[in-house]
């Protein structure tokens, strides 16, 4: 019987497996096919090659678009829902001007752990010259593409006032987030500001389109053990041991600084100031978590992290819509701790000196990427490469870590995620004492 049949006959739906489960146990069934691959050979034989190129990435793909396609009406219209739920501008400030202190404070923290583990550690010394130039050489042509993505990007004063748009349709087709997001703050504030009858039915239009997409995304994340199954499948068969051999020490060092942020400065915040237990947080957040390491992207995690911000965390809309919307784009933490060691390491690599003002320069300008970065796939290397650029780092050196940046990519992006709702967890903590947790069982 179907879970709408035994509805009507008045039963309870079936209780599946929860979907976090489904998604673990996907990415251990897919990284077992990787691995199996990988023995066999890996891309260069003939089937792992098919079943990549006509299974794996056009259906991974298509998940991945179907959530990008949706993110977007959902980001504008969650971020403006929650403002008019604060009810007044001076809330907003409020809430606001907390979540931007405490997305500064944590990123700063999270570059000075990464700064701290690379010079001591040192992973760039000692690599084989002839090893290093044939991961450069390999990896040129995608290296290439991101160098001439960071030139193209406004920098400085321009950046800042790119975030105002000319135009909020050519921003929305354009994928400028934060342009949308700053469109959305403005129409959020003039709906609290105008409290006329046409004002409330624009209001209500824009929670329909809230509503619907959540419903939408809702029936796309179904297919995300599918997606999650083919996406560790792809990228384990076609890593290979070997490159990870070359640069393990390089990932160990990214690896363990996000794990002191995750697990160390996470919990404390979380602790002393949202007032919560770091463990009953960490375990009420794993299905977003799980999300956001298996597609190695915030925005598409968007929709799964406000749903554990309600149903788990019990955070109050008004905070979670506005807080989580904003930091999909603009908290990536973790992004910025990736960003610093990777420019050292690149530096190290080339053995070039960076004096401590050049690494405080490097350090503020990972906190500013981190909170511009795209929330997407690989979003933060143009950033890498435009920060090499500054402090005398040959750009083209990213292609040393292309091979090992789609894990580390998954593994930052759970960290930015996690970061996400811990901000709105603390943001929270000030704002109304948390409801208690659902009972188990």
């Amino acid at each position: 019987m179907s879970d709408a049949a035994a509805i009507a006959d008045g039963a309870p739906p079936r209780k599946g497996m929860p979907l976090h489960l489904k998604m673990l146990l996907a990415f251990a069934l897919g990284t077992i096919a990787g691995i199996v691959a990988q023995l066999a050979g890996g891309g260069d034989v003939e089937w792992v090659a098919a079943a990549t190129k006509w299974v794996a990435t056009p259906l991974s793909d298509l998940f991945l678009k179907l959530i990008f396609m949706l993110v977007l009406p959902l980001l504008f219209s969650a971020l403006v829902v929650g403002i008019t739920e604060m009810g007044d501008v001076r809330a907003l400030g409020r809430i606001g001007w907390r979540t931007l202190a405490y997305t500064v404070v944590l990123s700063a923290i999270a570059v000075l752990i990464g700064l701290v583990l690379v010079n001591w550690i040192q992973p760039g010394v000692g690599m084989d010259r002839a090893e290093m130039e044939a991961l450069v050489t390999s990896n040129a042509a995608a290296a290439q593409t991101h160098v001439e993505s960071a030139r193209t990007q406004p920098q400085g004063l321009a950046m800042i006032l790119d975030i105002v748009p000319n135009n909020v349709v050519e921003a929305a087709a354009g994928n400028k987030i934060l342009a949308v997001m700053f469109f959305a703050v403005m129409l959020g504030i003039g709906l609290v500001i105008n409290r006329t009858p046409a004002a409330a039915a624009l209001l209500r239009a824009i929670e329909g389109l809230f509503e619907v997409s959540m419903t939408l995304i809702g029936l796309v994340i179904r297919l995300a053990p599918y997606a999650v199954f083919l996406l560790m499948f792809k990228l384990v068969a076609h890593l290979g041991v070997e490159l990870l051999g070359k640069l393990a020490v390089y990932v160990v060092v990214v690896v363990a600084a996000l794990a002191i942020h995750l697990l160390v400065t996470y919990s404390l915040g979380i602790k002393l100031i949202g007032k919560r237990s770091p463990l009953a947080f960490f375990r009420d957040s794993e299905e977003a978590m799980l999300m956001a390491f298996s597609t190695a992207s915030s925005n598409a995690t968007l929709p799964v992290s406000l749903r554990v911000a309600d149903e788990k965390l019990r955070l109050p809309p008004k905070v979670s819509r506005f807080v989580l919307t904003v930091g999909a784009t603009a908290n990536q933490n973790g992004t910025a701790l990736f960003e610093g060691v990777t420019v050292l390491f690149l530096a190290q690599l080339f053995g070039i000196e960076l004096s401590l003002a050049q690494q405080a320069t490097v350090m503020f300008v990972c906190i500013l990427g981190g909170i511009g970065t795209a929330g997407v796939p690989a979003g933060s290397l143009p950033v890498v490469a435009l920060i090499c650029a500054m402090v005398g780092v040959p750009p083209e050196g990213l292609g040393i870590i292309l091979g090992v940046n789609h894990f580390l990519d998954m593994c930052r992006t759970t960290v930015n995620v996690t970061g996400d709702l811990g901000i709105a967890a603390m943001v929270a903590g000030g704002e109304t004492t948390p409801a208690p947790a659902p009972a188990s069982g």
